[in-house]
């Protein structure tokens, strides 16, 4: 007889907006075929999430058990929104988003006071924390190159 294969705890990575999750997609389809019921998610994300501004996107990184009870951890801000803030950028579809291609056109300007600003807020995160803030400063400004803005001191 074949053996079972011993059950296992799942991860699910979602980006979802501060104070507006919803059963619907992605968040739905991703915790229905793991078993979870996404309603119960959708509420304690947003009671967690109601002193933070509402639509920053947050990461969510769901712990999924074999008994289809979960728990999850939230994480800080993405660091393109924070740059993009950061930048006033204006929102382009409802959404904050990136220079069409990096590198060749500028869609803003950033300080390093912002960029130190931010590494801040990431360094804050359990897991970055080890990591120097010189290293996560070099992160961002690349971070900030990626999506079409430029540094400048």
């Amino acid at each position: 007889m074949a053996r079972r294969p011993i059950a296992r705890d799942q991860i699910v990575k979602l980006i979802v907006a501060a104070g507006q999750a919803s059963p619907s997609p992605p968040v739905g389809p991703a915790l229905g075929s793991k078993g979870v019921k996404s309603i119960d998610f959708c509420k304690e994300f947003n009671a967690r999430t109601a002193h933070m501004t509402p639509g920053v996107p947050i990461p969510a990184r769901v712990t999924v058990r074999p008994d289809r009870s979960f728990h999850f951890e939230l994480r800080t801000p993405t660091t393109s929104h924070l740059l993009l803030q950061a930048a006033g950028v204006k929102e382009r579809k409802n959404r904050l988003r990136g220079g069409g291609s990096a590198g060749k056109e500028s869609i803003g300007e950033v300080t390093l006071k912002h960029v130190y600003d931010i590494a801040k807020v990431k360094h804050s995160e359990l897991r970055l924390s080890g990591l120097s803030l010189e290293g996560l400063c070099k992160s961002v400004i690349a971070q900030a190159r990626s999506c079409g803005l430029t540094v400048v001191p």
